[in-house]
């Protein structure tokens, strides 16, 4: 898949003047290629630059949102997976700030839609969700496009002490309430 990703850059390389519109389109398209979001803005700061790669991560990432909210809406079943994992993985009653989400984001081995699914729990509507899933990816494209080559060359120890200041960084962060519904505290035993 890294062959791949390779051969995608390049080509966008040569694209001229439609070498961002085709780097957009690789933002759309990274689900399908299952290519880390990461990676994708690590090249656009390298292609671009800082400045110009952050702007069309940014609108690369927002359209992806974009086409997730509505792949979401007309897949029910998906989406129940995707809650479910969220279950597991998050837990059942607990809910992320815009805040987290944006800091869980810069995080690279964790998924970016399931993030998203957070984002569309404390959305009220696609407006809502639109603006928090920009403010949320603001942060991403930024980091990746300007430090991606710094990343890049980090030890193992360095990159375990960036990711436990992160943990600790969300935890502190969290909302501090709980809520539980009256019947998943009083379940009837069956």
């Amino acid at each position: 898949m890294e062959v791949f990703g390779n051969y995608i850059m390049t080509f966008i390389q040569t694209g001229g003047l439609f070498a961002p519109l085709l780097f957009i389109s690789v933002h759309l398209l990274r689900p399908l290629f299952f290519l880390p979001v990461v990676f994708i803005c690590v090249s656009g700061g390298i292609i671009f630059g800082i400045f110009a790669g952050t702007v069309y991560s940014i609108i690369g990432i927002t359209l992806s949102s974009i086409v997730f909210y509505f792949i979401i809406r007309w897949m029910p079943k998906f989406f129940d997976r995707f809650i479910r994992m969220k279950h597991k993985l998050i837990g059942k009653h607990t809910e992320l700030t815009l805040t987290q989400i944006s800091l869980l984001r810069l995080v690279p081995f964790i998924h970016f839609h399931l993030l998203s699914i957070c984002l569309l729990e404390i959305s009220i509507d696609f407006k809502d969700y639109m603006r928090s899933s920009f403010i949320s990816n603001i942060p991403l494209a930024i980091v990746y496009t300007s430090v991606g080559g710094w990343l890049s060359s980090l030890s193992p120890i360095h990159i375990l002490l960036s990711l436990a200041f992160l943990l600790l960084l969300i935890y502190g962060l969290r909302r501090k309430e709980i809520i539980i519904k009256w019947e998943d505290f009083f379940s009837r035993a069956t």
